[in-house]
């Protein structure tokens, strides 16, 4: 017989007994015990720290939307990108907040999107900045500055939270099951 279920040590259970001889009916097994192991979607949302991040990315996405409307000749490059930074940021901060692994995906392959989009807005935007007109104003050029600095920042938001997304969605195991160790008392 083939077998179905190799234990990895990923997950161990230990749960604590009573002592078969003094125990009475009933008594046995412990009303409450508690399962400590490693998971990587709270290894995620302990050391990730995706509620900041995500509040960073949301804010850095609105502020590059309001600039991209208020002083961009080209605002769509701008918004566009600035709209799913937003999406991102909040999904970000939701798969921080509750433990929904279908809302750590979807913000996974937002950030994977946003973070492709951030790096080709930055390339149009230094070769606008590059290519200048010279009757460009000065507030022109630090907007666009601005921007692009924005954008870095997103860039390296949505980096980080790409690689802790990825150990909490990425992973081997799964959906291995767990070993259960039942522990008699002295």
């Amino acid at each position: 017989m083939k077998k179905t279920f190799v234990c990895d040590e990923s997950m161990v259970i230990t749960v604590p007994i009573g002592n078969l001889r003094d125990a009475q009916e009933g008594q046995l097994m412990p009303e409450k015990f508690y399962c400590v192991f490693k998971d990587s979607y709270k290894v995620f949302a302990v050391k990730g720290k995706p509620k900041p991040l995500g509040a960073a990315q949301a804010i850095t996405g609105v502020f590059l939307f309001t600039l991209g409307l208020v002083f961009a000749t080209d605002f769509r490059m701008y918004t566009l990108p600035s709209v799913v930074f937003v999406v991102c940021g909040m999904l970000s901060y939701a798969a921080g907040q509750c433990p929904n692994m279908h809302v750590t995906k979807l913000s996974f392959s937002l950030n994977i999107i946003s973070f492709f989009w951030s790096i080709a807005a930055f390339t149009l935007s230094l070769i606008w900045f590059v290519h200048l007109p010279e009757h460009e104003s000065k507030l022109h050029q630090g907007i666009n500055g601005l921007i692009m600095t924005l954008l870095v920042v997103e860039d390296l938001i949505a980096i980080s939270l790409i690689y802790w997304l990825s150990k909490a969605v990425c992973r081997e195991n799964f959906n291995t099951l767990p070993v259960i160790l039942l522990k008699q008392a002295d």
